[in-house]
C-alpha cells in the first residue's frame, strides 16, 4: 500500500507545472530526442563534449541512450541509487561531470533519486518541458546536454528545490574511495583497453607499477561474474586496476602506455573481441587524473595518428569488482607454469 502511495504522489508531481523559473532563448543540443527549448539565464557552462547520435549509441547502453539521450524515465523505485545513502558524489552517466553530493540528496519518496541542490549552478541546464501535455522543468548536464530528470519546487527548506533525477544517468563516486587513491605514498589508476589479460600483463612490466588486479567496473550490476560481463547485459568493462609509486612512474606515463596497448579508436572492441565490455575507458580517481586523460586524448586526435578519432571513454571511478581468481596474473601463471 505504501508504494502504491508513493506511486501516485510521483505521478501528481510529473503533473505539476513549476511557476516562477524565468528562461531565455538558447539553441537546441543536437541529436535530442527532445523537444529543443529555453535554457535558464543563470546557466553559462559552455558544453564541452560534442558526440554524434551514434556515437552516443556506441558508448551508452541501451537503457541509459533512452533516459540520457531520448529523455526518458525509468519506472520509480528501480533505480540502483533510489535508496543509496553513502557519502560520496553522483556524476553525470554520460560524460562523468560532477552534479550532486550526497550530502544533498533525501527521500522523497517518489520512486527516484532527489536531491535539493546541485554541486554548482553552472554544471546544470534548465529546459521547459511541455512533453505529454504537461509543463514541466527538464534539467540536463550543461557539459554534454544529456537528459538527467526534472526540477521541482515541493523540495525541504530553505531552498524548496526537488531534482528528481533518474539513476540510469547518473554514476556514483563513493567518498571512501576517494580517500583510498592516496595511501602510503602510492596511487591508483583504472584503464580498460579490451581483454584485462594482456593489458594487465603489460602495466606489470612498467618499473613503478607496484602491483595490479583484473576485474569489471563501470557497469549497473552488483558482483558480476565473468560470465555474466561477457554477456554484454551489466554495462561493465574488463578493467585493469593499477597501484603505482608517483615518484617512479607518473600517471601521465601510465596513460601513455595505455594508449599504446590498444586500439582507442575501436568502439565496443578490441579486434576479434566484440561488446561493450571490451570498451576503452579511462576511470578517474580526481580532477587531476580526469584532466589528464582528457588533455592526451585531445592531443592524440591532433597528432594524426589515427585516422578516426579516439572513442576512449573518461569516467568517475567506481565499484571495482575484483574478477576471478584464475583471471588475476593470467599470462604469468602461463609462462611460469603456476
Amino acid at each position: 500500500m505504501g508504494r502504491t502511495v508513493s506511486f501516485i504522489a510521483s505521478f501528481l508531481i510529473l503533473l505539476s507545472g513549476i511557476p516562477g523559473v524565468r528562461y531565455t532563448e538558447a539553441c537546441p543540443a543536437a541529436g535530442l530526442g527532445f523537444n529543443a527549448g529555453t535554457v535558464r539565464e543563470e546557466t553559462e557552462m559552455i558544453k564541452k563534449m560534442q558526440k554524434t547520435d551514434k556515437e552516443w549509441k556506441d558508448i551508452l547502453t541501451p537503457d541509459e541512450y533512452r533516459v540520457l539521450r531520448q529523455a526518458g524515465t525509468e519506472r520509480p523505485f528501480t533505480g540502483k541509487y533510489n535508496d543509496l545513502y553513502e557519502d560520496g558524489t553522483y556524476a553525470c552517466g554520460a560524460c562523468g561531470t560532477p552534479l550532486f553530493g550526497s550530502e544533498t540528496k533525501y527521500d522523497h519518496r517518489t520512486g527516484w533519486p532527489s536531491f535539493n541542490s546541485p554541486i554548482a549552478e553552472n554544471r546544470l541546464e534548465y529546459r521547459e518541458d511541455r512533453s505529454h501535455g504537461m509543463v514541466r522543468t527538464e534539467v540536463r548536464c550543461a557539459a554534454c546536454g544529456s537528459h538527467l530528470g526534472h526540477f521541482f519546487e515541493d523540495g525541504p527548506p530553505p531552498t524548496r528545490g526537488h531534482y528528481c533525477i533518474n539513476s540510469v544517468a547518473l554514476d556514483f563516486e563513493p567518498a571512501r574511495r576517494a580517500e583510498e587513491v592516496k595511501k602510503g605514498g602510492t596511487e591508483k589508476a583504472v584503464f580498460a583497453a579490451g581483454c584485462f589479460w594482456g593489458v594487465e600483463d603489460k602495466f606489470r612490466r612498467i618499473n613503478g607499477v607496484l602491483s595490479t588486479r583484473v576485474g569489471y567496473t563501470g557497469g549497473h550490476a552488483k558482483d558480476p561474474s565473468y560470465q555474466k560481463v561477457c554477456s554484454d547485459t551489466t554495462g561493465h568493462a574488463e578493467s585493469v586496476e593499477v597501484i603505482f609509486d608517483p615518484d617512479k612512474v607518473g600517471y601521465r606515463e601510465l596513460l601513455d602506455a595505455f594508449f599504446r596497448f590498444h586500439d582507442p579508436t575501436q568502439v565496443n572492441r578490441q579486434g576479434p573481441d566484440v561488446g561493450t565490455q571490451y570498451r576503452s575507458a579511462v576511470f578517474y580517481w580526481n580532477d587531476a587524473q580526469k584532466e589528464a586523460a582528457l588533455k592526451a586524448i585531445e592531443a592524440l586526435n591532433k597528432s594524426g595518428h589515427y585516422d578516426r578519432p579516439v572513442a576512449t571513454q573518461v569516467l568517475p571511478a567506481s565499484e571495482f569488482y575484483q574478477a576471478e581468481d584464475y583471471h588475476q596474473k593470467y599470462y604469468e601463471k602461463l609462462r611460469t607454469g603456476k
